[in-house]
């Protein structure tokens, strides 16, 4: 009988806590990077604009068309939003909780799905848990690491919905609540774009727009990023980085250790982290291209969704909902 495929486990708490401690006694000015970044608003109206614009010059282009530059233009596009919407998450776009969280949703309006308030409740679960299984929803449940298997079709498959993979994903999480009201009034918002979009500019306009989300999450150069974060390359190593071209586009979503080790640091700071603190950074395994990262996935029978550090699960000390407490500085600087 042939063993099933299980994650790595682990004991004691991800290494990210311990460096943050180590790198702060030894290099306190990267406090001085802390804080949003308020020019990333601009971006954002500039890329949904941008998407806009494009939609509407693709209404009356036949399907092969509107696929092709969804593929090699919007994905792009989408997957810069996409990383916005983190930004947002971690309120390092504006100053106050609020204006993030509208900008989050104005990152929404081409991307069709409703993601930004969803992503917003638990994506810091993914931090303050990275690596418990029973608690963070980027680890892939039994259930669905086990339909995946480790067959190359399988797997490019999974990641070609992927979308899919993680609007499920934190129903796994035992202490999630799936909705809110901004989570609701954000759902809202872009059936109305969606609807006046098929309506009024064409039904071209929106499949341009779909395919762009589906292309950014999905099977595409950049789904390497999903892999690159946080599968198992290197043993012992739980979180890695992309320092590739693709930065430029992607607002230096590549800098993965550095954001796991300071989350409330700004995009436009986090390469300045790994030069301030050499000594913590360059032996770190990392990456310089997300197609390897991509085809090494797919076609090395040693990876698939179970290639993940797990931890001992920690009991929440408290509610997912409360963001006084979530987005705290004790939080963001020690997680305990």
């Amino acid at each position: 009988m042939e063993n099933k495929r299980d994650f790595i486990f682990v004991q004691g708490p991800n290494y990210h806590i311990q460096r943050r401690r180590e790198i702060l006694a030894r290099h306190p000015e990267v406090r001085d990077l802390y804080g949003p970044y308020r020019l990333s608003a601009l971006y954002i109206v500039l890329v949904v604009s941008f998407q806009f614009a494009i939609a509407y010059l693709l209404r009356d282009q036949a399907w092969w068309v509107i696929g092709l530059v969804a593929y090699l233009v919007g994905a792009f596009a989408n997957h810069s939003l996409y990383v916005m919407i983190h930004e947002c998450t971690h309120n390092v776009v504006l100053k106050s909780a609020f204006g993030n969280k509208v900008m989050g949703i104005v990152c929404d309006f081409p991307l069709v799905l409703p993601s930004a308030m969803g992503f917003r409740k638990y994506h810091m679960i993914h931090h303050k848990h990275l690596g418990e299984y029973s608690y963070d929803p980027d680890i892939v449940s039994y259930r669905e690491g086990r339909f995946i298997g480790n067959s190359a079709i399988m797997k490019a498959l999974w990641l070609m919905f992927f979308s899919l993979s993680q609007a499920l994903r934190p129903l796994k999480v035992k202490f999630y609540k799936p909705l809110n009201v901004w989570m609701i009034i954000n759902g809202l918002v872009n059936v109305a774009i969606n609807v006046a979009i098929y309506i009024y500019v064409g039904p071209a306009a929106f499949w341009y727009l779909a395919f762009s989300t589906l292309f950014a999450l999905g099977l595409h150069p950049l789904g390497g990023r999903w892999i690159q974060e946080h599968f198992i390359t290197k043993e012992g190593q739980e979180t890695y980085s992309y320092y590739g071209p693709l930065n430029k586009l992607c607002f230096n979503m590549g800098y993965h250790n550095e954001h796991h080790d300071f989350m409330n640091v700004a995009w436009i700071n986090q390469p300045k982290i790994k030069k301030m603190a050499p000594e913590f950074y360059d032996s770190l395994a990392s990456y310089d291209s997300w197609t390897k990262v991509l085809f090494n996935f797919l076609f090395n029978k040693k990876m698939d969704s179970f290639t993940r550090m797990v931890h001992p699960d920690r009991h929440p000390k408290a509610a997912v909902d409360n963001e006084k407490i979530l987005y705290s500085k004790e939080v963001i600087e020690t997680f305990y």
